[in-house]
């Protein structure tokens, strides 16, 4: 009996040390032993433990739970697919890609001026890369083009090297969009699967790739238009619908400016990023009242720009630019006569009734009247927008010195614009001039759109400054224990 009672008085003092030995999860304890202080796992703080961080014996089983509890009601973190900002290589793809469509958009109109684009009568995209290889081929092809509209009417008498030279120029302008298309979308489908851009960026490439590719039909939609005797009235200049060839022209501009836009957006991001707080200045400048009529007009100056160029294309498919060449007077007046402008030629209907729109866009007197205006237009409205930013005191004070620098360079290219358009009017359309007009419309474009980039406040790059101000100042000090 008295060993029975000397066992229990045993067991009782190791009671203590069983309970925290048994009783402790010391895998728990190691998972948290990086993350929070041996005090806040053993401390007061937590039911059941004493002031000395030991676990007291009647608590020590619910000490356990509410540990256990504590880690299953801690949220996951889950890691996103798309990053938060797109990586600058996307960036610099994406400009790289603008300049490309600068390119062809300029030997597209090379290939408009020299008559060359009716020269290749099929559509292959793939069997076409190769141009023809011997005199068979040749022969086939000139065969083809022996058979179009434009030979029979224009060229009945050219030569098979003559032919050789307009087949090579439009065999170029199809290669080097097969490329643009190439080169944009292996890289996209990179830059998407390797997490190099955010949501919102990759939701944008999809589309600029799906917009080439929409160009690309639309080039032989164009084309089409002039190979068939029954797109144009008969004994006519044999030439593509100047519809197609502006809905080809203005598809080619919106997957420019698309690239450039983004590519500088990403650019901008970046450099805001680096410095929260400057960049939430800069913001809490350009939304000022102060600037409101300033940023809208920008946005009304690229609309305008846009609308000019695409009666330029209207301009260049009716050839509209070898009739009334002298400036600022059409024949002997400012204008030609009402007579002339809206022509009942024109007219489709019975009733007269479509005699308004068809002649603004099918008569070459009023089409080349409408660019004047536009052109006008455009060209007094950059001056005006420059001149209120240097007479308004509060504009000049506000406006941050990169959209004045930016206003400057719209007024630069506006005005060689001008320059280049009057003397393309003045001398016949001659070949370079005429083509550094053209690009002249998209450099003048591109000028207000970086203005626009400057101006204008990003709202993903503002959330994103708020995202990281917000962390920086919340984000808790820790302890060294």
């Amino acid at each position: 009996m008295a060993s029975t009672i000397s066992m229990f008085s045993l067991l009782r003092k190791a009671a203590p040390r069983l309970t925290k030995d048994y009783l402790t999860c010391h895998h728990a304890c190691a998972r948290f032993r990086g993350k929070t202080s041996t005090k806040r796992l053993f401390g007061s703080s937590i039911p059941g433990r004493s002031s000395d961080g030991v676990l007291s014996r009647p608590n020590a089983v619910s000490s356990l739970l509410y540990m256990s509890k504590s880690s299953q009601s801690s949220p996951k973190i889950r890691t996103k697919f798309f990053p938060e900002t797109s990586s600058k290589s996307v960036a610099y793809w994406l400009l790289g890609s603008a300049a490309s469509v600068f390119g062809i958009v300029v030997f597209g109109g090379l290939t408009r001026l020299t008559e060359s684009g009716l020269s290749i009568t099929e559509w292959r995209p793939v069997t076409g890369s190769l141009p023809p290889r011997n005199e068979e081929d040749w022969d086939a092809e000139f065969t083809k083009y022996r058979s179009s509209p434009e030979f029979k009417l224009l060229n009945p008498h050219m030569t098979l090297d003559e032919f050789k030279s307009i087949y090579y120029m439009e065999w170029i302008h199809r290669i080097w969009g097969r490329v643009v298309g190439v080169s944009f979308l292996l890289p996209a489908i990179y830059f998407i699967a390797r997490r190099k851009v955010s949501a919102p960026m990759a939701g944008k490439i999809v589309g600029i790739a799906g917009l080439i590719g929409f160009q690309g039909f639309l080039g032989w939609w164009m084309v089409k238009s002039g190979l068939k005797d029954d797109l144009f009235a008969p004994g006519s200049h044999p030439r593509v619908s100047q519809y197609r060839l502006t809905a080809h022209l203005g598809t080619a501009f919106l997957c420019y400016t698309a690239m450039l836009w983004n590519g500088l957006s990403i650019l901008r991001e970046h450099k805001l990023l680096a410095d929260p707080q400057a960049a939430t200045r800069l913001f809490e400048r350009l939304k000022s009242p102060v600037l409101r009529v300033f940023r809208r007009s920008v946005g009304a100056l690229a609309v305008l720009v846009f609308c000019t160029a695409m009666s330029g294309g209207l301009v260049a498919g009716l050839d509209a630019g070898l009739i009334y060449n002298d400036f600022p007077y059409m024949g002997l007046g400012l204008t030609p006569p009402k007579s002339e402008l809206f022509s009942d030629y024109y007219s489709h209907t019975p009733d007269k009734s479509d005699i308004w729109w068809r002649n603004a866009l099918e008569n070459p007197s009023l089409v080349q009247l409408d660019h004047r205006i536009l052109a006008t237009t455009t060209f007094t409205s950059v001056v005006g927008l420059w001149t209120y930013t240097k007479l308004s005191p509060t504009v000049r004070t506000m406006l941050p010195a990169a959209c004045k620098k930016g206003m400057h360079g719209v007024v630069g290219f506006v005005c060689l614009q001008v320059a280049l358009g009057i003397s393309t009017l003045l001398y016949l359309v001659p070949l370079p001039l005429a083509s550094a007009h053209q690009a002249g419309s998209l450099a003048l474009l591109s000028s207000v759109i970086i203005l626009g980039g400057r101006t204008w406040v990003p709202r993903r790059a503002a959330q994103l400054v708020s995202q990281r101000l917000g962390k920086s100042h919340l984000a808790p000090s820790r302890s060294v224990v």
